[in-house]
């Protein structure tokens, strides 16, 4: 496990001495995420004049939204990439079982050209057989 470690950051116009695991430079952005929605706030008209209470609420509620709406986000693309790699190895088992009908039907290709090229040296025989019987018939 790694050291603990601590960063000063500034939240809402406040420095504070943050500690954990992370590098600093992840603590600045995670500072800089809750100034930006501060300063989503504070351009609401109103915003302003509300309790201090209710303001860390509205931004602590504001926050979770997003958190929740990434979480689905993410569980969606989770459920649509265990989609893809299905559909990728139902294609892939698609490949190979092409691949090896494909192998069978080129060995099947090879044998009939192999029969065929046999077959035709025969006929070239009993071609040349027969036009020595019938020249033989001839001199007679």
């Amino acid at each position: 496990m790694s050291a603990k470690k601590s960063a000063e950051v500034v939240i809402g116009g406040k420095l504070y001495t943050l500690s954990g695991y992370e590098e600093e430079e992840y603590l600045q952005k995670v500072a800089g995420y809750i100034n930006n929605k501060i300063a989503e706030f504070n351009e609401v008209d109103g915003f302003k004049r509300l309790p201090q209470d209710m303001k860390a609420t509205l931004i602590q509620l504001n926050i979770a939204d997003d958190y929740f709406k990434v979480r689905d986000q993410v569980e969606k693309f989770e459920a649509d990439m265990e989609q893809k790699e299905k559909e990728l190895y139902d294609l892939k088992h698609d490949l190979i079982s092409d691949q090896v009908r494909f192998d069978a039907l080129q060995e099947t290709i090879d044998s009939l050209e192999s029969e065929k090229k046999e077959l035709l040296h025969t006929k070239e025989k009993l071609e040349a057989s027969l036009q020595d019987a019938l020249l033989g018939s001839m001199d007679v």
